[in-house]
Parts: C-alpha cells; structure tokens; sequence
C-alpha cells in the first residue's frame, strides 16, 4: 500500500522499523551486558549438554534423530540439515506470532560450535556406569542451559520458541516441550534415524527438566516475564 504524504512524495507503508518490530525482539535497556553473558553461557552449557549425549553413546536426543534420518534420506551432511530444519522451524515461528532475538541467532551459531569443539575432548569409557553417568549429566546441563538463556531475555532458540508459544498458549512447559520431542521423534525414526535408551530419557525428561530450572535461572527482580511457568 502506498500513502501520500506532504510534498507530494509517496512511500510504502509498513516500514522497515515496523517489520523490525514485527518480527524482531527489542534488547532489553536493562543489564544487557549481563543478559548477553547469560546467554552465551546457557547455550554453551546446552553445547556441551548435547556433546556429554554423544559420548554416553546410549541414543542421540530427538531432533539428532530427526537430522540423522533427513541426512540419510536426502545425502546432505547433517551439518547442513541443522541448518535447514533451523530456518524451517523459524518460519513457524511467523503464525505462532513468536519474535526472532539476538539470542535467537546466537543459538543458531554457538551451540553447533561448542558441540564441534568439545565432544571430541570429552573422554569416553566402555563402562555402563560412566556412560549412564554422561547422559544423565548431559540431560542435567542441557536444563540448566536451556532455563539460563532463555531468561536471558535476548529470545530463545528455533525450536524452543515452539515450547515457549506452546506455554503462552496454557500449556504447561513440562508438557509441551516433551509433546514436541516425541512428534520430533516418530518423524526422525519414520526417516531411518537412530535411537537409543539416551534418546527416550531426553525425550521424557528434558521437559521437566526445563520447567525445574526456568523460575531457578530467573535475572533477580526481572521485569521480562518471557513464559509462565506451571
């Protein structure tokens, strides 16, 4: 639609600053340097989360399962299908009226990052013992990073804005986050993806663990209420 305004001149209305407002997360005035410490540690935490899974070698988490199974199917890297389910999830994001933040994007670059640069360090041992040990730590430690950059304020990542539009909507975090994790995963083994008993502890059990560490993680006297926690 285009408007008339005074000297005759014409502009297209709805602006950039309007799409910027639409779509994008403002940063919060208050403590952002604190906020972006924050998050850059949770999504380093849920990095190494995901590479403490890798090295218990007892299942992979579902949306690995997903990736795995489009990788296997189509012959692209899995690398590569991140990337794109990422941008495919990020469109969802659009009817659900979720808005992209900085946080957003930093989950995107950095968590693929630690993964690649810490789960070939982490020692791995044959015993059941210390492999069990590695995925209950790495469910542990994804909950903690998760719940810590989310109440960062800065946005979460692709496919928690659908556990967080799921809770702004009445439905509790436990029960979406573990809803999306097992439709995650139909479609990942449908696809020829691989599973194991780790895969059916992230499934169950990332979801109470989120909802635990959410009102734990919380800025002190913050006035970002980003989810209500039931």
């Amino acid at each position: 639609m285009v408007q008339v305004v005074p000297g005759g001149c014409h502009r297209v209305a709805g602006t950039v600053e309007d799409v910027v407002e639409r779509y994008f997360l403002p940063l919060p005035d208050d403590r952002l340097a604190e906020r972006l410490v924050r998050c850059v540690i949770g999504l380093a935490a849920c990095g190494v989360g995901i590479s403490m899974f890798f090295a218990a070698d007892l299942g992979v988490a579902p949306w690995d399962v997903l990736h795995v199974g489009l990788a296997e199917v189509t012959g692209l890297p899995v690398g590569i299908v991140l990337e794109i389910v990422s941008l495919l999830v990020l469109l969802l994001w659009l009817p659900l009226r979720e808005r992209w933040g900085l946080g957003t994007m930093l989950n995107a670059l950095e968590i693929g990052l630690v993964v690649l640069a810490v789960v070939d360090q982490l020692p791995r041992t044959d015993a059941l013992i210390g492999r069990v040990a590695y995925m209950l730590g790495g469910l542990v430690v994804m909950g903690a990073g998760t719940g810590i950059y989310i109440n960062a304020g800065l946005g979460s990542g692709p496919r928690d804005g659908l556990m967080l539009a799921c809770a702004r909507r009445g439905i509790s975090v436990r029960r979406g986050r573990t809803t999306i994790e097992l439709v995650v995963l139909i479609v990942g083994l449908a696809l020829g993806g691989p599973i194991g008993i780790g895969t059916a502890v992230f499934a169950f059990g990332i979801g109470p663990m989120v909802h635990f560490f959410l009102p734990r993680t919380r800025l002190r006297n913050d006035s970002l209420v980003l989810v209500a926690v039931r």
